[in-house]
């Protein structure tokens, strides 16, 4: 079984920071891409944020320029910087981890953290 328990939400004034950190625990083989999600109008989870094994990153739109994502693979831990923070950033947080393989013959699966919430204040 593998577990995501994510940590680092909280209260922050508009354009402050913080770091959001998740960590992936289990029988854990390989993991192939760490990122994070937020809810959006009409979709359960937009992706803000993700990153291969390899370094490869990939960013919302909205939050590029801002927040910067990175990935400690010995530890299975990513982390999410969130700089110049703004009010409508204002959301649960979710940690993903994807093709995730228990040995290097098991499938691949996918598995989320529980949230953190992340308020800003204008």
């Amino acid at each position: 079984q593998v577990q995501l328990v994510e940590s680092g939400g909280g209260l922050v004034q508009a354009g402050g920071s913080l770091r959001l950190s998740c960590a992936a625990s289990g029988n854990i083989f390989s993991i192939t891409t760490m990122g994070w999600y937020r809810p959006a109008p009409g979709k359960p989870r937009e992706l803000v944020a993700t990153i291969t094994s390899g370094g490869s990153t990939n960013y919302a739109d909205s939050v590029k320029g801002r927040f910067t994502i990175s990935r400690d693979n010995a530890k299975n831990t990513v982390f999410l910087q969130m700089d110049s923070l703004k009010s409508e950033d204002t959301n649960v947080y979710y940690c993903n981890a994807d093709e995730v393989k228990l040995s290097s013959t098991a499938g691949k699966y996918r598995y989320w953290g529980q949230g953190t919430q992340v308020t800003v204040s204008s």
